[in-house]
């Protein structure tokens, strides 16, 4: 048995609640409270003790949104996250040019024009002038949009007779020629023609991902990458590989992309199936695109762009029909969903087609809700899994979308919690930064980075609010709120130490808190 003692304990059953003490043993939370009380009754059975030294301990946190893979090729690849001009991109791309031998792929991840003084789209043939011998693929920080150039589009076969698949858009010039710019399915026209992933590079992305998890002390991820690097086993087989509960723990709860359910029956697998660290997930599905290339499927057109509704990856018999394959499973679905237009047909699928067997839907980022439509999910078992760090990154320049009479009814985490709808917090890495204190910073403060302004002050949440996004709400996003997300007896000993008590600092300071130890398990899988 260990003794976890020596600093603040919050339970995170109720606001406020703390103990000063934790047993655990063999995975498990045995006992909580005084520390003497808890010394005095298992002194015989502990076998380790591990002094806080005045740090704080919660319930470990876990990102209910992201991209595990994902996140680790951005550790791997050539980042354009942080770059402020379509310039700055290009000389990194030069830079890297001379680094690369010809005809292998150029690859760059998180450019974002609307965090630029000039947002302009990047035109292929630019990219053309710095290379013509090397494909280039740069994919917007949203991953519903790259950028190609005339290499990569000749590779993929893309010609001007090529047309605009379902759900995807091929962005053209006056003149009806391609621009290099695609949106949604039309991205896979040109990463259908990059060379196959190799086992090998998945272990390595999925490795840095986690141990770079682990030093921002998240214990768990719920992740969606199973359709996109070769097939489900190659990438279910790296998870299993690298995270096999012996010299690496980390709760991956992998949801399961409708293009690989088959290859998931074929293994005969399901939902829930797994080992203890690595877990098949809902079924994922996309309804709709992304704000920032204007395909987030809206009832009312965007603000900036009359007549454009959205994209509608699935029509709405389609999206039933994804939601019954699922339910011939008894699984549940994880319905990407950013636009209302887009919440409301998932809305309507999900309770034209319940689930019987007490499991939970989820809807991803649900950033565009009218009270209508509040009132329909509250009659719902889902959760939205919501992510605070949008409302940094997407304000102010998302309003030019939207227009402010939609706005207030956008981004509404603190009306959500209030009507009872559970939510979970999440990342979307490689999106945005993997740092959970970002995250509750954000759904606390709601500052943005681009002018530091504060934009919808009465959604903001308390800390206790924020937290529990990450705890109990993640718990909650896949049905364990029994087990996980709390510290308490007969949880999993998963913990987040943190060198500083959040709920004692200012909204601004939640961000600058330290990891000191993550533990999974009841084992630490990081120190600092």
């Amino acid at each position: 048995m260990k003794l976890w003692y020596g600093g603040k304990i919050y339970t995170m059953k109720n606001e406020g609640e703390w103990v000063e003490a934790v047993v655990t043993s063999e995975g498990q939370i045995v006992a909580v409270g005084d520390t003497p009380d808890l010394f005095s009754a298992y002194e015989n059975k502990i076998t380790q003790e591990h002094d806080l030294k005045g740090a704080v301990m919660y319930p470990g946190f876990t990102d209910s949104h992201l991209h595990i893979i994902g996140h680790g090729e951005r550790l791997m690849r050539l980042d354009l996250t942080f770059m402020k001009s379509a310039e700055e991109v290009k000389q990194a791309l030069e830079l890297h040019v001379e680094q690369v031998p010809p005809g292998e792929w150029i690859i760059g991840d998180g450019w974002n024009e609307n965090q630029w003084e000039d947002k302009r789209i990047i035109h292929k043939d630019e990219l053309d002038e710095i290379s013509s011998e090397h494909p280039m693929m740069l994919t917007r920080v949203c991953r519903h949009a790259l950028l190609a150039n005339t290499k990569a589009m000749e590779l993929a076969g893309i010609t001007e007779e090529t047309k605009d698949p379902q759900g995807g858009v091929i962005v053209r010039d006056e003149d009806g020629a391609a621009s290099g710019y695609f949106h949604d399915q039309a991205q896979d026209l040109v990463k259908k023609a990059m060379p196959e992933v190799t086992p090998e590079y998945l272990r390595k992305a999925t490795d840095l991902a986690v141990k770079d998890m682990h030093a921002y002390g998240l214990v768990g991820g719920h992740s969606e990458d199973l359709n996109y690097y070769g097939g489900f086993r190659k990438t279910y087989d790296a998870f299993q590989h690298v995270i096999d509960g012996k010299e690496t723990k980390f709760r991956a709860h992998l949801l399961i992309h409708h293009g690989v359910i088959e290859d998931v029956d074929k293994e005969q697998l399901g939902y829930k199936q797994g080992t203890d660290f690595v877990e098949l997930g809902a079924l994922k599905i996309f309804s709709d695109g992304a704000l920032g290339g204007r395909t987030a499927w809206l009832n009312e057109p965007y603000a900036d762009a009359p007549g454009k509704y959205g994209v509608a990856i699935h029509t709405k018999e389609e999206l039933a029909g994804l939601v019954d394959e699922a339910r011939k499973r008894a699984m549940p679905v994880a319905v990407h969903a950013i636009g209302d237009g887009a919440v409301e047909a998932v809305a309507q699928a999900i309770k034209a087609n319940p689930l019987q067997n007490g499991e939970r839907d989820r809807i991803i980022h649900a950033q565009i809700l009218s009270p209508s439509l509040i009132e329909k999910l509250q009659e719902l078992d889902v959760v939205l899994d919501i992510q605070p760090t949008f409302v940094a990154s997407d304000f102010p320049w998302v309003i030019e979308r939207l227009g402010n009479m939609r706005l207030k009814n956008s981004y509404s985490w603190k009306t959500l919690l209030d009507a009872g709808v559970k939510c979970a917090g999440g990342s979307d890495a490689p999106i945005e930064e993997i740092n959970p204190l970002l995250g509750i910073r954000a759904a606390v403060d709601r500052r943005a980075t681009y002018d530091h302004a504060v934009y919808q002050a009465e959604e903001k949440l308390s800390v206790y609010e924020a937290v529990s996004l990450y705890t109990k709400g993640s718990a909650q996003a896949i049905h364990k709120e029994d087990e996980q997300g709390m510290i308490q007896e007969g949880f999993l000993a998963d913990f987040t130490v943190l060198d500083r008590d959040l709920f004692a600092l200012k909204p601004h300071e939640l961000a600058d808190a330290n990891v000191t130890m993550t533990v999974v398990d009841g084992d630490i899988v990081y120190q600092r």
